[in-house]
């Protein structure tokens, strides 16, 4: 009974040195840690070291109970038995836990904190599945360690795992798009984009299977996320939102080409700088590229801030360009076919 008491008295010191050596690790070690990485430009080891402050306190006290036991008689039931072994693991599941959470905050802080850019709302599927990955694997971990055997088991599970995917090809398909979109980022919640010449519109959620794009009729289109990883995409918001306006225009043949590009560029300038949308303090110009059949082709270049702009801009300029032009009675074009008869004389010379 003495020999007992005392190992219960082992024991319960070393719990209790193993509760403060935690505390001391967690108070003083990791508050120094965490002052240094404070200074850094990343907030990513600030995350993994808060993750990580309640394995190491766990893995310490595991330890110190297992220090204790060496010097009793409950000696067998250390690190060397399966149920230490069991607990181990489940410190190793924890920390890895930990981890996941941090680095999936971290992402999401990086991409729409300081980036600006939502990702969507496949982050938290992604962290269930790295979860029921992990927990498979620590589960046959455990088993071989309370002496199952798991070869049959990882059989059937590799069979079993084999059908599930042929059966859910697709749907696995467009998790892993869904990834690579949220990943590689070539479209963002809130972007304006185009699939194939196709859909046009804002993208409004990144799911585990679709994406879902509103468009200027606000109708919404849903669009799996294998199609789209494998489409190509015009994305009118980058790198940068404002873009170009390139509005096709013609005069007749004659006209005083030097004169018309002045009085349409001041037309210009003032839809610019007034019209709701454009980007003021850029300077347009025209191109004269085309000797038509109707006339001289010009383009003259805009700027908008985003892509919806383009329509009031472009309305807008045509009043202003046709009030210009009116003024000045500058004659734009229109199709018209000249046909050439010939006299009665001369139709017996015509050979067919």
């Amino acid at each position: 009974m003495p020999a007992l008491f005392d190992d219960l008295i082992v024991i319960v010191v070393a719990i209790l040195c193993s509760i403060l050596i935690g505390a001391l690790i967690s108070k003083v070690l990791l508050k120094h840690l965490k002052r240094l990485t404070s200074k850094t430009i990343t907030s990513l080891d600030d995350k993994i070291i808060h993750a990580l402050e309640k394995p190491i306190f766990f893995a310490v006290l595991l330890l110190g109970i297992n220090f204790g036991l060496e010097f009793t008689e409950f000696k067998t039931l250390s690190l060397r038995t399966p149920v230490f072994q069991v607990l181990v693991i489940l410190i190793v599941v924890h920390a890895l836990f930990s981890l996941i959470d941090a680095l999936i905050a971290w992402y999401v802080e990086e991409i729409e904190v300081r980036r600006k850019h939502k990702i969507g709302d496949i982050m938290p599927t992604i962290r269930r599945v790295v979860r029921i990955i992990i927990i498979a694997l620590s589960a046959t971990v455990i088993l071989s360690s309370l002496g199952v055997e798991i070869t049959p088991i990882i059989a059937a599970l590799g069979i079993g795992g084999l059908a599930v995917a042929l059966a859910f090809q697709d749907t696995l398909s467009n998790f892993f798009a869904g990834i690579y979109i949220t990943m590689d980022r070539p479209i963002k919640l809130g972007d304006f984009v185009e699939f194939e010449n196709t859909v046009r519109g804002y993208v409004v959620s990144i799911g585990w299977r679709s994406t879902k794009v509103r468009t200027l009729e606000n109708n919404l289109v849903i669009i799996s996320n294998s199609k789209l990883s494998q489409a190509i995409i015009t994305n009118y918001y980058a790198p940068t939102k404002d873009m170009a306006v390139v509005i096709p225009c013609s005069v007749v043949y004659g006209s005083d080409l030097d004169k018309i590009e002045k009085i349409t560029i001041d037309a210009a300038r003032e839809v610019q700088k007034k019209v709701k949308g454009a980007v003021p303090d850029f300077d347009p110009f025209i191109r004269y590229h085309t000797f038509g059949d109707h006339g001289i082709q010009f383009s003259i270049i805009l700027r908008v801030q985003e892509f919806v702009d383009q329509y009031l801009v472009k309305h807008e300029f045509v009043k202003e360009l046709s009030k210009a032009y009116q003024k000045v009675k500058i004659e734009i074009p229109f199709p018209q076919v000249t046909v050439h008869m010939a006299s009665q004389h001369n139709l017996s010379d015509i050979k067919v």
